[in-house]
């Protein structure tokens, strides 16, 4: 073996022990770096596992309330959920004035409501429960008798007479009902519908310009030109730039000036009840516009990273540069663009700032129809319930942010598996 094949530090007189001295002190710290790798891992998974078990915690429990009528007084002992339409119906019909009945079913006649809107009518008219106080999973493993001896110390009037149900607060109904002043009766339904219009309307706004604008910067832009240098040292900018102002922007551009766009009001197809375009279209697009900087930087790292032979194969073969880029560049750049647009998605999916600026609802119980309705979302839904002081809207903020995760993780998977397809497609 000769000499050319040991490192230059060696080769040269007076280096080679210092090298080999210096070794071990090397694989030491690369040693320490390593645990101090793990460790940051673990602390980011502990704090992780501590979030989640925290809002478990939160969203089940005990549960103790007043009924001004038993229901199984009303039913003969069978329960509320098992009644058919007619027999929630009848109930109504004998323990609700005449007025009220009609009040009830003023807006939507009584042929259109279903068995849960029915349900829900009896327990709010009828039983009228109070909830008095919940706890946590952990708290109620004190058991009932010392639950009983907290409330009665809280509420020695209502305490002594109050019974107690064990409850699960994220349910099929609380995911299929509207919002509602009772926290028995709230759901999220509603946000549910508003979160995804305004997804939809965000990645259909920030995905072609973001791709568009990333292909020019990257395909036919000069980079040596001034103007293309500081249009990226924004885009780069805008990406730091914090979501409340990008609320303003969209509160001046699509509520403000392009109102009568936004409303639908220039199409004949705009709520009544929406003053200045304060709706999911104008929700959508300001969202679009915060995500727009993050989708353009990660298509253009997934461009850049496309290899040069690929381009010069597609000319090589007689193809033009836009038609490389159509069969070559972006086949192979779609899994990059795919994680920017997942990053993208996560973070838009996850804001309340913008949305309350450009005129988001807290309490909306209709259901939105279009990109011209009024809404509300998830983040704000969940917002506005942790601002009540009572406890029970900590437990369906709670069951809130389950929901959320859920349906964020869904989204999520969806756009992995995309991603993962191509990539192995091409």
């Amino acid at each position: 073996m000769g000499n050319q094949d040991f490192p230059q530090d060696i080769q040269e007189p007076g280096t080679g022990m210092q090298f080999i001295t210096n070794l071990p002190l090397r694989h030491r710290i690369g040693k320490i770096w390593v645990l101090f790798f793990q460790l940051a891992m673990v602390i980011g998974i502990a704090a992780l596992a501590a979030l989640i078990l925290n809002i478990v915690n939160d969203s089940t429990g005990y549960m103790a309330y007043t009924a001004k009528i038993d229901p199984l007084d009303l039913t003969g002992g069978r329960p509320l959920e098992s009644l058919t339409s007619e027999e929630l119906n009848q109930i109504l019909v004998e323990n609700t004035t005449i007025n009220r009945y009609k009040t009830i079913f003023k807006e939507k006649p009584l042929e259109e409501w279903s068995q849960p809107e029915l349900l829900e009518a009896v327990v709010r008219d009828v039983v009228k429960l109070t909830v008095l106080k919940t706890w946590s999973f952990t708290e109620s493993l004190k058991g009932i008798a010392r639950l009983r001896q907290e409330l009665i110390e809280l509420k020695p009037k209502e305490g002594p007479d109050a019974s107690f149900l064990y409850k699960t607060w994220i349910t099929s109904r609380f995911l299929s009902s509207p919002q509602n002043s009772d926290p028995l009766l709230a759901g999220l339904k509603t946000a549910i519908l508003g979160s995804l219009w305004i997804i939809g309307i965000t990645l259909l706004f920030a995905i072609p310009i973001g791709i568009g604008a990333a292909i020019y910067l990257e395909e036919f832009a000069n980079q040596e030109l001034w103007i293309n240098k500081l249009i990226q040292t924004n885009i780069n900018n805008l990406a730091a730039v914090p979501s409340i102002i990008y609320g303003m922007l969209g509160l001046t551009i699509f509520v403000r000036w392009l109102g009568p766009i936004t409303s639908g009001s220039v199409f004949g197809v705009g709520d009544p009840n929406v003053v200045n375009g304060r709706t999911i279209f104008s929700g959508g697009l300001t969202l679009g516009l915060l995500v727009l900087p993050i989708v353009i930087i990660n298509s253009q790292e997934a461009i850049r990273a496309v290899p040069s032979s690929l381009r010069q194969a597609g000319y090589g073969l007689g193809a033009t540069k836009l038609q490389t880029i159509w069969a070559h560049v972006l086949p192979n750049a779609i899994p990059g663009i795919l994680t920017g647009t997942i990053l993208a998605l996560s973070r838009a999916f996850g804001e309340t700032a913008p949305l309350i600026v450009v005129g988001v609802s807290t309490f909306i119980t209709v259901d939105p129809s279009n990109v011209f309705s009024q809404f509300t979302s998830l983040p704000a839904q969940i917002y506005q319930w942790t601002a009540k002081p009572q406890d029970v809207w900590r437990n369906l903020a709670a069951a809130a942010i389950i929901a959320l995760m859920v349906l964020l993780l869904a989204l999520n998977a969806l756009a992995i598996f995309l991603r993962n397809k191509y990539s192995k497609e091409y």
